[in-house]
């Protein structure tokens, strides 16, 4: 069965996935063919690229709940080109950290990030307060949701803002046929096991109930991408719009790297001959950060272990 690991160097979840993917992407509109990595976790970035190629921006404004520190993210490639937006991330010390390796974009007022644990209840109310609006009554261009639970349940509470791309986290463990999503808890963090999200099937429907359409997934089947219904056409997309159509399995294996070195500050918006004190007030700051950032990991390696004994 050897001809059979093309994809991911292995068989997950069974041969037929592979063979369906191997089987889309003949078709040179399946988006698979135009993912890359560049910020992005997986191969979002060039997925993203090649969205926006065929339907057009108007605003070049994202949104995108669940960032880390931003390093790795769908939406930092973006502010290379041009784009400005809020993030919303829950985790103090990825904010702190945000704070610093983005201060030249947050500075300028291209990047707004808010530190905010995001549900149902709050979700609208922190985007009418946060969002970085450059004209009045525009809807943003992006919305990515990635926070390892509730994402269904978010997306649904969103009803202020219709972006002309979501792109969200889908529970890829379960296969293109299976309506399932978690049930809804305001303070789930994610453990680390398949108690989290929500299936394709799912995603699928809640896109059509809010007019969007699927269009496709990435390789690493991580993410979906829905484009709303007045942008959507065959001519623009292939193989379909179901979960059953443009599904991937969550490949673990499966590991996108940048075409270059680690990434450690955002590059945007440097000025000249101020070097790390384009992220930093002085030296002193500079070294603090730097401690805060040892101590941080050094609890997450505590806190993993303890964890792993429990």
């Amino acid at each position: 069965m050897t001809e059979d690991r093309g994809i991911s160097g292995r068989i997950v979840g069974g041969v037929c996935w592979d063979r369906l993917t191997k089987k889309r992407m003949k078709d040179p509109l399946a988006l698979e063919n135009f993912g890359y990595k560049v910020y992005s976790q997986n191969d979002e970035d060039g997925i993203i690229q090649e969205i926006f190629r065929r339907i057009g921006t108007e605003t070049k404004e994202f949104i995108e709940i669940g960032v880390q520190n931003g390093l790795e993210c769908n939406t930092h490639f973006l502010l290379h080109h041009g784009w400005h937006g809020l993030w919303l991330e829950g985790n103090a010390a990825s904010c702190r950290q945000i704070g610093n390796k983005f201060r030249p974009v947050i500075k300028d007022g291209r990047l707004k990030a808010v530190r905010a644990f995001v549900t149902r209840e709050n979700v609208e109310e922190l985007i009418a307060k946060h969002r970085n609006v450059r004209e009045k009554g525009r809807t943003p261009d992006l919305l990515s949701i990635d926070i390892d639970g509730n994402d269904w349940h978010v997306w649904k509470a969103i009803a202020s803002i219709k972006p002309r791309l979501v792109c969200i986290e889908y529970n890829g463990k379960f296969p293109p046929d299976l309506d399932w999503k978690q049930a809804y808890n305001a303070k789930h963090v994610w453990d680390k096991t398949d108690w989290q999200g929500a299936s394709l099937k799912a995603m699928e429907l809640l896109g059509r109930e809010k007019g969007y359409v699927l269009v496709g997934t990435n390789l690493s089947g991580a993410n979906a991408f829905f484009v709303r219904e007045d942008l959507h056409s065959g001519v623009l997309f292939a193989g379909g719009d179901t979960a059953e159509e443009l599904y991937n399995p969550y490949r673990p294996g499966l590991k996108f790297a940048a075409p270059g070195h680690v990434a450690r500050y955002c590059l945007v918006g440097q000025e000249e001959n101020k070097g790390i004190l384009n992220y930093f007030a002085d030296e002193k700051e500079y070294r603090r950060a730097r401690m805060r950032e040892k101590l941080d990991l050094l609890r997450r390696i505590v806190k993993k272990r303890i964890m792993k004994d429990i």
